[in-house]
This record gives C-alpha cells, structure tokens and sequence, in this order.
C-alpha cells in the first residue's frame, strides 16, 4: 500500500510531453511481432500494461530488445509454443488481443491473470473467436467467463460479427484473429469505438478497408513492417492534467504531441462543450506524425456549465469518464452521462468506486437505471471538500481521486497510489513539474 496526501493547494501552470499512448503501444507490439523485418517504436510507454504485452510476445518467441522509450521489434513468422503458462498481469488489452494472435495457431495455452483483470468478463470476446473456430476454456461464474483461460488455435474461418458490446477490444481480437482465418473477417458496430487496431493493420500493409462501422479484413497479403512507429502521448493520461488545468483557477498548460485521434478525443469534445477553454494545434509534421493524428493542447481555467453525454459518445470517452465526473462536479448545472453501465466492468466497479469517493467530498451524484441504460445524474455544486479517499486498486480511480484532492477544499488522503503504475507510473512526478 503506498498512501498519498495532499495538505497545500498549487496551482498547475507549464510544458509538458507525455509518454505514448498504451492503446497504440499494445498493437504496435503485435503487430510488429507478426510482420515481417524490423519495427522500431519510438516514445513506448514504460508501465505494466504494455510491458504486460510486451512479456507475453517474448514468452511466444518473439525478439524484443528496449531502451529507454525505444523498442525494436524483430518480426517472425508464427508463433512457439510457451514453456509454461503465460502471465498478462491485469492488462485487459493484453489478455483479449493476444487472445485473438493465438486462435490461429496450432498449440494450446495457458493464459493467467492478475486479481483484478481475473474478475473482468470475457465471454464478449471468447464467443466470437469460437465461431471461427478457436477451442476456449475459461472459468465460469454465472453464464460468464473468466480468466484463467485454455486457448487451443485451429484453422480459423471468417466471419460477420455484430459485437453486442462496444468495445475496441472484441473487434481488435476479431480482426487479429481474421489475419489467420480463411476468407474475409468483417466486424460492423453499433457504435463505432477507437480505431488504433485498423490504422495500424493498414500501416503495415493489411488488406482491410473501413466504411463507417463497418470493417473489413481479407487476409490475402503478409504484413510487412513500416520500419519506425511514432507513438503519440497518451490522451488518456492527459486528460487527468486537462481536467485539473480546467478546475483550478489561474491554471494554464500545454500538453505536447498528444494523440489525437477523433475515436479518443470525446474528453476534449465534451469538455469544450461544457465551455472548457482548450486550444487543439495539429501537428503538421506528416512525415513524424505518420498514421495517427497528434497535437499540442493548451488549457487555461474557466468555468464549466453542465452537459448530457449520449450513449454514443461514450465509448470515446469511456477511459476518461472517472475524471470526468470529478470536472462535472465543478460545472454549473446537472450533468448527465447516459449508457455508462460498461464502466462496471473495469478493473475495479468504476461507478460504484467514484460514487463512493465523490460522495465523501459532499458531491451530489448517483446513478440510476432508465431502459436498458444506467446514467450518472451529477450536479455540480463548484466545489468539493477533502476526505479520506480509496483507490480500489484502479489506476483511472487513483488519478480521478488526486486530482479531486488537488481541487478540493481542505485535506484529503487516498489510501493507495501503487496501481498507477499500470498505465503512468510518472504521474506524480509529473504533477510536480506543474504545480508552482
């Protein structure tokens, strides 16, 4: 348990340049792997989550070497046989794509999990990976699955999948797994999610093709390696620096070369919606910029007024939505975020834990089921108040919590900061370089 105190108010004001983005760091390993030459992926990202895939691959033969924030990728074809089962930490990416590399090969595996990632649904993603042809056992609980799983690969073939859950995840398992299947693999969602999976297929030279929410993989041509991947900062760790920037007064920040791709930026289209001051400067250097769009942000204090984020919008925001309900309490107004239920099933219960927490800062907010939707009424109040806080072991919980402590009025104290390190363990240090 490592606690965390905050006695004195700062306010945020400087430059800053984050690590890469963990989702793109996922698939630039993976793919990378399964491509033939070398891959060198410039500004990794140092945490749990991606080094969670980055062991895995090397666990199944792969040739990784990392220095710094640069990985090379030696690219190999097929995949060995792990001497023993192999461990992904609590990296639910890690877990669900690899399980979509894996359908298609001829042994079987093992795959085990951290304590918190062991408690999350897998199902979603087990069903459709079965329907082309792949052998899953997992633990039951219910009519759920769970890890550990047994994967034994087979010879896949394509299908047409629907997902009933939004997730860029099940379509990212979908389309690895189609790269092996015989015919084409295509994957239409409701709501169209994140699209680092079919950027990065197509910068490595895949035959698929995107048409709205519908996407589409022949597996007619090997992938070959673009030779250098430059990942963007994470927007999703930035959004908890945009966040803080918004609600203390005097606050003014500029993020460097941060992602921009428009199926994660619903924290900044909201948040302007709300009358946050934040500048967007597109990056112009196509040729550094590559195939994900990225940016600088500039972000100065202001006061927010309350919105209604729609079912539709959440999936781009889905990471971000924890410290969204922090800002929401500082906006003018009832904020409503309707179709939040997928927050549920997170690394830990993130409406469950948010409640928890912004209700012992005196913050008016609950969540309520209409339909088949569970919404979050928050109405903001301008303030919160310090108290004694609980990460429940979520890194996006710990961050939310800390900035709400920056925020709040009086003392707070968070019970345990080490899982931060599952996706920006320079948090802190960070914050430091900000707050004057």
């Amino acid at each position: 348990m490592k606690p965390f105190a905050v006695k004195d108010k700062f306010i945020p004001r400087g430059r800053i340049r984050l690590v890469g983005d963990k989702s793109i760091a996922h698939r630039a390993l993976i793919i990378g792997a399964l491509s033939r030459n070398k891959t060198i992926i410039r500004n990794f990202p140092v945490h749990d989550d991606s080094l969670a895939t980055l062991n895995t691959l090397v666990a199944f033969g792969a040739k990784i070497e990392r220095n710094n924030k640069q990985v090379l990728v030696w690219g190999f074809q097929g995949l060995r046989k792990p001497r023993k089962p192999v461990f992904v930490n609590n990296s639910g990416t890690t877990l669900r794509l690899i399980l979509g590399v894996l359908a298609g090969t001829d042994f079987e595996t093992k795959i085990i999990a951290g304590k918190y990632l062991s408690a999350r649904p897998m199902s979603r993603v087990d069903k459709p990976l079965r329907l082309m042809g792949a052998r899953i056992t997992a633990k039951k609980r219910g009519s759920e699955e769970y890890p550990p799983l047994v994967i034994r690969g087979g010879k896949l073939k394509g299908i047409l999948y629907r997902p009933p859950v939004a997730s860029a995840q099940v379509k990212s398992a979908i389309l690895l797994a189609g790269l092996s299947a015989s015919g084409k693999t295509r994957v239409i969602e409701k709501i169209r999610t994140r699209d680092h999976t079919e950027r990065m297929l197509k910068t490595f030279g895949a035959n698929i093709t995107v048409n709205k929410n519908s996407i589409t993989l022949i597996p007619d041509r090997s992938l070959s390696s673009p030779g250098v991947i430059y990942i963007p900062g994470d927007i999703s760790s930035a959004a908890f620096l945009v966040v803080l920037a918004i609600i203390i007064p005097g606050a003014k920040i500029v993020i460097e070369r941060v992602s921009l791709n428009p199926g994660r930026c619903g924290i900044i289209n909201v948040l302007k919606r709300m009358g946050a001051k934040i500048k967007v400067e597109p990056f112009k250097n196509r040729k550094m910029q590559g195939f994900e769009p990225m940016g600088n942000l500039i972000v100065t204090s202001g006061k927010l007024k309350a919105t209604v984020v729609k079912p539709s919008e959440v999936p781009s925001l889905i990471d971000e939505l924890p410290v969204f309900m922090v800002a929401a309490c500082f906006a003018e107004g009832a904020t409503v975020i309707k179709g939040a239920g997928e927050l549920r099933f997170k690394e830990a219960d993130r409406i469950d834990s948010m409640l928890t927490n912004l209700i012992s800062m005196g913050a008016d907010i609950h969540s309520i089921k209409s339909g088949n939707l569970e919404n979050i009424i928050i109405k903001g109040k301008g303030f919160l108040n310090g108290a004694k806080l609980k990460s429940f072991g979520d890194h996006r919980i710990a961050m939310s919590m800390v900035v709400a402590a920056l925020a709040a009025k009086g003392k707070s104290r968070l019970d345990d900061i080490s899982c931060i390190s599952k996706s920006f363990p320079g948090f802190l240090t960070t914050l430091k370089s900000l707050l004057r």
